[in-house]
């Protein structure tokens, strides 16, 4: 296997990294501040071809997932806030669209969501639905011409700013849990929903809101794939997100750990810089070491994925194991920046609290071990 980045990727995040130094760095102060993140943000990724997904011949096609894996951490490296706010716009609402949506909804949504005109989210969990992804309650009627949607949402990355939620509701009640739910592309700008923004600590600037549908109505056309296929279609879904919240996760780690290292190299403690303490130098060897394996271990899921394999194992693995790494390296960030870290505005203060949520988002680590033993038990 062949572990080098290819040439033009590496191209590209050189590009990148410009982009990101025009268009995000020098805003971000403004946009912690206030909780939001601009939508010709959105627009300037898309039109820079920055998303994990694009138009070829008036279709939608992903790159690869390699590439979006070093966009996405690059990206988390400097704001895992402003990461997963695209990923939830791209690796959950336009992922959706792209794996379940008819012709004519492509043709509808799918330019202007590719260009970040039209922004997406998706709605799954509820209060009593969060690892157990089928304990909805949501409800979807069969009426004429289309679906009542009633319920509420809850924890939707994107949910206020977004035009277009794909949401999962129940629609046909007596069936089977797996066969009990359907998948929808719904207008948030329809009557009858109501959205409220949650005070949230974690994953910064971007929002989580609550989404309340109240005989929301939604056009026949709009149901995403195949009725009372939505449970296999959210976890398909999530799959596939599995991958880029692995890259946003490390990403976290790497900017903590970068930050880190150079305060170690310049803060000085009993006459000696901190790098020059053994104890420090083993820690930052023994880190280092961890972040590689996980990042080898996701660059192993992209292949996997690139290469059309069943890459379920991959994907959770790379996201267990990204976690786990990152835990570990933003708390020791953290304790070597000492007290200071506790302070908000402090750029090391984030990255613990954004690990937090990475360990929540796309399956907890207990959800990981069910699918990583789920996978391996096939092969006994």
């Amino acid at each position: 296997m062949d572990f080098s980045i290819p040439q033009p990727f590496t191209e590209e995040m050189d590009r990148f990294k410009l982009f990101l130094k025009k268009h995000m760095v020098p805003k971000l102060s403004n946009w912690y501040r206030d909780r939001e993140i601009p939508r010709n943000f959105f627009r300037d990724m898309g039109q820079g071809g920055w998303f994990g997904i694009y138009l070829k011949d008036n279709e939608l096609t992903q790159y690869s997932a390699l590439r979006s894996e070093l966009i996405v951490e690059k990206l988390a490296s400097i704001s895992p806030g402003v990461a997963v706010a695209t990923l939830a716009h791209v690796d959950l609402g336009l992922t959706a669209l792209y794996l379940f949506g008819s012709k004519q909804l492509k043709n509808d949504y799918g330019k202007s969501a590719v260009r970040g005109e039209t922004l997406m989210c998706l709605g799954n969990s509820e209060s009593s639905a969060g690892s157990d992804v089928a304990n909805i309650s949501m409800t979807s009627e069969k009426v004429e011409g289309g679906w009542l949607l009633n319920g509420t949402k809850a924890f939707i990355t994107n949910g206020l700013i977004s035009d277009l939620a794909v949401i999962t509701a129940i629609s046909d009640a007596a069936a089977p849990r797996n066969k009990r739910l359907s998948m929808f592309l719904v207008n948030l700008a329809a009557e009858g929903i109501h959205r409220k923004k949650l005070n949230k600590q974690v994953w910064l600037p971007s929002d989580l809101t609550r989404i309340q549908f109240k005989n929301v109505f939604v056009p026949g056309d709009h149901l995403l794939g195949e009725r009372g296929k939505g449970l296999q279609q959210v976890l398909k879904i999530f799959s596939y997100s599995r991958v880029p919240i692995s890259a946003l996760t490390l990403g976290t780690a790497v900017g903590a750990f970068e930050l880190a290292v150079a305060h170690a190299k310049k803060r000085k403690i009993f006459g000696k810089e901190l790098v020059d303490f053994q104890a420090k130098a083993f820690e930052i060897a023994d880190l280092y070491a961890k972040m590689e394996a996980a990042r080898l271990m996701i660059y192993r899921a992209c292949e996997a994925l690139d290469s059309g394999n069943d890459f379920r194992l991959e994907a959770s693995l790379a996201k267990y194991l990204s976690v786990m790494t990152a835990r570990e390296v933003t708390t020791w960030a953290a304790d070597l920046f000492g007290a200071v870290s506790v302070i908000s505005e402090h750029p090391i203060h984030k990255f613990p609290m954004d690990v937090w949520a990475s360990s929540l988002g796309e399956g907890t680590q207990d959800v990981q071990k069910l699918v990583i033993f789920r996978e391996i038990i096939k092969n006994f």
